[in-house]
């Protein structure tokens, strides 16, 4: 029971560590309008940065908060899981439906003479540009850059590979199977784009 203690005395040493016991046994479970003026107020100070507007549903848990930007008007959805450590940065005007992961590191795993668990991580950061929505339960693998205006389908595993602007993704693995500008028509940016 003391070494419990002690290790508990530990933990509230490290601020960041602090944050996840309040997050996962208070903030987190607050539901409705209440819930997420609170998560707004508290949430976005152990951000690297952050816009303004930002909501936070229910269930959402970080790891590496401190490496999480933030901009205007993103709304981060329910039970999402956001692993920053290798630096994470998502736009304004953002969408994450329920479920979505994201992930900025990974396991190294090439000495065949380690354990996998012995081996430390590569941190590979994460950008989302602006006006992107992800859908329900995507995973976003580390170093995945979405350009502006993407839309990823629900279910799919995005990895690391160029994607035009506007692009629709959806697939395990994720392709692109179209373009919000081809499909409007109307956009002056079109004839900057190439797919």
């Amino acid at each position: 029971m003391i070494q419990l203690l002690r290790t508990f005395v530990w933990d509230m040493r490290d601020k960041y560590i602090r944050f996840n016991y309040l997050n996962t046994y208070f903030l987190m479970h607050l539901p409705g309008g209440l819930g997420f003026e609170i998560r707004r107020r508290i949430i976005p100070r152990y951000f690297a940065s952050c816009g303004e507007r930002v909501d936070i549903s229910e269930g959402v848990r970080f790891r590496g908060i401190s490496r999480l930007s933030v901009g205007d008007n993103v709304r981060i959805g329910v039970d999402n899981f956001i692993q920053a450590s290798g630096g994470i940065t998502l736009g304004n005007e953002v969408m994450l439906g329920p479920g979505v992961k994201i992930w900025s590191i990974n396991h190294k795993y090439d000495d065949i003479s380690k354990p996998i668990a012995d081996q430390g991580y590569n941190c590979d950061p994460v950008v989302i540009g602006d006006g992107v929505w992800i859908g329900a339960n995507v995973f976003i693998l580390p170093g995945v850059n979405l350009p502006e205006g993407c839309v990823v389908s629900a279910g799919s595993v995005v990895h690391k590979k160029a994607y035009p602007p506007y692009s629709i993704i959806a697939g395990v693995p994720c392709r692109v199977i179209g373009n919000r500008l081809k499909r409007d028509g109307s956009s002056s940016k079109e004839s900057s784009i190439e797919t």
